[in-house]
């Protein structure tokens, strides 16, 4: 029975994933450990991915776990900044939505940018019904909609919602003042 509930559990309503990249630094280290909700956009069938019935839609800035729509079996980490219908454009590393400039508070955009690297200017790029553009939030560093599309709303698995665990594996020590952390 307890298998049935933890499989049940992790199929619909909550799943942990770890951090293995820098792409979503500062928001999120390597190494960090956090759960994410499965139920909050609706429900999803485990193996099938078709969502049966949905609650809610992602929204410009939820932090959410994807299928990565080039190799399926993987699944990425990014920060929801264009949705359905919008004009997607960087210009000179600042996002602008609809023409119009967005606090985008979240971004890291120190080092490297110089307004020629295809990072730092992109689109303009009107996001197709059905699916939402991400960023990293490290965007000089981040493989994102910006180099393979957008994510349909389908394969999107939730929202992060919390840090349960941090560790640090250069210091070889747990990063305690993270443990706990709302993912904003």
């Amino acid at each position: 029975m307890a298998v049935l509930l933890a499989l049940f559990i992790r199929g619909f309503i909550v799943q942990a994933f770890k951090i293995p990249s820098g792409s979503m630094l500062p928001t999120l280290e390597i190494g960090d450990h956090l759960l994410v909700n499965k139920f909050l956009y609706g429900i999803r069938v485990p193996f099938w991915g078709k969502r049966l019935v949905s609650f809610a839609v992602p929204e410009r800035d939820d932090v959410v776990v994807f299928v990565y729509p080039q190799d399926r079996s993987k699944d990425f980490i990014k920060r929801v900044t264009g949705l359905p219908g919008e004009t997607v454009e960087l210009r000179d590393r600042a996002l602008h939505i609809n023409g119009e400039p967005v606090a985008d508070a979240h971004a890291h955009l120190a080092g490297g940018g110089n307004g020629r690297r295809p990072r730092d200017n992109f689109g303009p790029f009107k996001v197709p019904d059905g699916h939402v553009f991400v960023l990293g939030d490290n965007r000089n560093h981040s493989h994102d909609s910006r180099f393979w599309g957008t994510v349909p709303v389908e394969d999107i698995l939730g929202k992060a919602f919390i840090l349960y665990w941090s560790w640090d594996a250069e210091r070889m020590r747990p990063r305690w003042g993270r443990i706990g952390d709302p993912v904003p």
